[in-house]
């Protein structure tokens, strides 16, 4: 049986700082909703669940990001978040976050880990390419005799504290970690070596956590680590897994040995893909090969989760060189719209609330954007995140009953 989503333009809605916000020109808010295909039952069971979590009925939602550079910093996907945590009144959740500055690269802001070890960092792109990769895109190694590690959420973190830790690593024997011990309380540890973490439940909530990693022995050379669930489970909320690699392509996350299993222990709800700019910048960009990158990864998805939900974003408008207005963009959005009803998902245009071809030096003139004509600043990122939000609640409400 099909179900068809009957979708809205942007309408006005009980926002509390529409009335006040800055508006733009050149930015297209009519074109502020969420494009479905003709088969959008996946969605309506997501709104399903999602009802139930604004009844407190339900388990918390999870939702992915998977993205390059506009997705590591987080910014946008922290608005999407925290305007989702407003709306259900929520504080629960949490948060999956790779250690990017242990291996010297910007983290998401709700994040923050230190080391005082040496890392090599393994990224999924060319420059920095190593195996094995993790489902952020990125795995550190060490080998270290002796170091500690940290993981803490900031001030822009929504969910402000955790209980339950998931360490997403290696099961090498020659090395042993712990918690430095802490006023967590007692702690429970479990070894899940089948799903490939270990996991530590404490006492009390904490907002950091600090690990002391010893190497035991030279046999197997190499800790490597993937990532960290914090995890508030006293509570229900919507989780965030942050899947941003800078430089990340179409074809970057097909490169990740660890991608679809890690996934599959969070088993998400909702997955939104915003990668395409590193594709578009390249001259050997070719629309065939961004949809066959794209059939693969939405498969390898749809492996973890056969009823996830999953929102396509376009790609930007952008620069090449800051000079020159970029067309395969428009080749790139096309492409999103053929995969919208190939695989039955669904589309957020923002390329078209951007403005459309050429509106990045609008945005940049506007103090939005920087100045490479590609990426954000987080004034941008925030309108982003927060208008994505918009498109997607109007469409929850308007196919939920009340």
């Amino acid at each position: 049986m099909k179900f068809l989503i009957t979708t809205l333009l942007t309408i006005s809605l009980a926002f509390s700082s529409i009335a006040q916000e800055k508006t733009y020109p050149f930015i297209n808010y009519k074109a502020n909703k969420i494009n479905y295909g003709k088969d959008s039952s996946s969605y309506l069971k997501l709104f399903k669940k999602m009802h139930q979590q604004l009844n407190k009925k339900g388990h918390p939602i999870v939702v992915a990001h998977i993205g390059g550079s506009h997705v590591q910093g987080g910014t946008w996907s922290n608005a999407f978040h925290s305007n989702l945590e407003n709306y259900f009144n929520t504080k629960g959740g949490g948060y999956f976050v790779f250690p990017h500055q242990i291996i010297k690269t910007n983290s998401p802001i709700f994040a923050a880990s230190h080391t005082n070890g040496k890392w090599l960092k393994c990224r999924s792109v060319t420059k920095g390419f190593c195996l094995p990769l993790g489902m952020a895109g990125y795995s550190a190694k060490t080998n270290d005799s002796s170091c500690n590690f940290s993981i803490n959420l900031t001030k822009f973190a929504v969910c402000k504290g955790f209980n339950v830790v998931r360490v997403y690593h290696n099961f090498n024997p020659s090395f042993s970690f712990n918690i430095i011990k802490s006023s967590a309380g007692n702690i429970d540890r479990t070894e899940k070596l089948a799903e490939g973490y270990t996991e530590f439940k404490l006492e009390n909530l904490k907002d950091s956590i600090a690990f002391e990693l010893i190497r035991k022995d030279t046999i197997q050379k190499d800790f490597i680590l993937y990532g960290f669930s914090l995890k508030d489970d006293t509570k229900t909320g919507i989780y965030l897994a942050s899947l941003g690699a800078n430089g990340a392509s179409s074809s970057s996350f097909l490169r990740c040995t660890y991608f679809e299993p890690q996934l599959k222990t969070l088993k998400p709800d909702l997955v939104i893909i915003s990668l395409g700019v590193n594709d578009t910048q390249s001259k050997g960009f070719e629309a065939d090969d961004y949809i066959e990158n794209y059939d693969s990864l939405i498969t390898m998805i749809k492996n973890v989760n056969p009823d996830v939900a999953i929102l396509l974003t376009t790609t930007t408008d952008n620069y090449i060189k800051r000079r020159t207005a970029n067309k395969r963009s428009i080749t790139a959005r096309s492409a999103m719209f053929e995969l919208m009803h190939k695989h039955k998902i669904a589309v957020w245009d923002m390329f078209e609330f951007m403005g459309g071809y050429k509106s990045i030096p609008k945005w940049y003139k506007a103090g939005l954007a920087a100045r490479d004509r590609v990426h954000f600043n987080s004034r941008g990122y925030n309108i982003m995140g927060e208008y994505m939000y918009r498109a997607f609640i109007q469409s929850y409400q308007a196919n939920t009953p009340h």
